[in-house]
């Protein structure tokens, strides 16, 4: 039985994106793998949040993960900063990482811009603490999109050092699972950029606590072009937008592009954009009704939280107390 480790960031409320490439991914790993799943706070730091905006989307993002099938019985389901062990594990890995590593990570350099100079130290240090969220655990895998593998390769280069640093073979090598054919979901309203929580627009995303009426003006308002349906996915290549649209039905559906445009290929997208909605409402608002009865009882949220919490201390701690040990530092009691 692998143990698989997994993050989302409680900023901003979990929308379409993360729903078709990675939650309904975690909930099918549930069967036969021991999950642990972590609402990575720490990580929404490096940013500024309002703190109280923090506190209750945390709340609702693991009512929403709970509502997606994330069942905190079987799986792990807790707040990163309620297990002390990360951030004390990330301490030891800012001091075995390498500057030049973290300059070559190319999410730091799209998400700093060109001021780089103003932006905060935790942004430029946070691959570190993800290598902590997944070591302390032992975790060998964590379940990833292709776009994301530079941050699980440098985990590793961490790892390997931190073990020869000190001659051992104490933390594994991390394999990411990739998920393959997972949805690449983009923006409503540009075809080119991945649907995001931070996106300015609403009308860019669909969140998944909108009801039927927010899904359906977001589909009918979403960016197309004039051209109908072809007939073959490869005549989407140079129409972003209608990939998009197709791409979403197709996850939704779970079913192939190929097998979309068989159903609708010289279709307008009218009619198109009828059909997507109708299957976006059935399948998305039962998640938005179970998470809004969920996030109505925040004092549960926070019990359920804090006996994941307590699970998942249960595993990290002996782990990163050993790792303290191996560098040298007294027991704390």
């Amino acid at each position: 039985m692998a143990r698989i480790f997994s993050g989302i960031q409680p900023t901003g409320i979990a929308h379409l994106g993360n729903y078709l490439g990675a939650i309904q991914n975690w909930v099918a790993l549930q069967e036969g793998n021991e999950g642990i799943y972590c609402l990575v706070d720490l990580h929404a730091l490096t940013v500024w949040v309002e703190p109280e905006a923090l506190r209750q989307q945390t709340r609702v993002n693991a009512a929403l993960l709970v509502a997606c099938g994330i069942d905190p019985a079987r799986s792990i389901l807790f707040h990163q900063s309620a297990v002390h062990a990360h951030a004390r594990l990330a301490w030891i890995f800012n001091c075995v990482a390498r500057f030049g590593w973290l300059n070559r990570m190319t999410q730091f350099k799209d998400k700093a811009g060109k001021d780089r100079e103003a932006v905060s130290t935790g942004l430029f240090v946070y691959p570190n603490l993800m290598a902590a969220d997944i070591l302390a655990y032992h975790a060998t895998e964590v379940p990833v999109g292709e776009d994301q593998s530079q941050h699980l390769e440098l985990a590793n280069d961490i790892a390997q050092k931190f073990n020869h640093d000190y001659g051992v073979e104490f933390f594994p090598t991390i394999t990411p699972r990739i998920i393959g054919g997972s949805a690449r979901i983009m923006s409503l309203r540009d075809g080119t950029r991945k649907m995001s929580k931070s996106d300015t627009s609403d009308q860019s995303r669909i969140n998944l606590t909108d009801d039927a009426d927010a899904i359906a003006q977001k589909i009918r308002r979403a960016r197309t072009d004039p051209e109908p349906l072809p007939e073959r996915p490869a005549q989407l290549d140079s129409r972003p937008e209608a990939r998009n649209l197709v791409g979403i039905y197709a996850a939704l559906a779970g079913i192939t592009a190929e097998e979309v445009l068989r159903q609708h290929a010289g279709s307008g997208f009218g009619p198109f954009k009828e059909r997507l909605t109708e299957l976006a409402v059935q399948k998305l608002t039962p998640i938005g009704a179970e998470t809004r009865r969920l996030a109505a009882d925040p004092a549960e949220i926070d019990r359920m939280l804090q006996a994941g919490a307590a699970r998942a201390a249960a595993i990290a701690e002996p782990i990163v107390a050993e790792a303290e040990r191996l560098v040298g530092l007294l027991p704390a009691r």
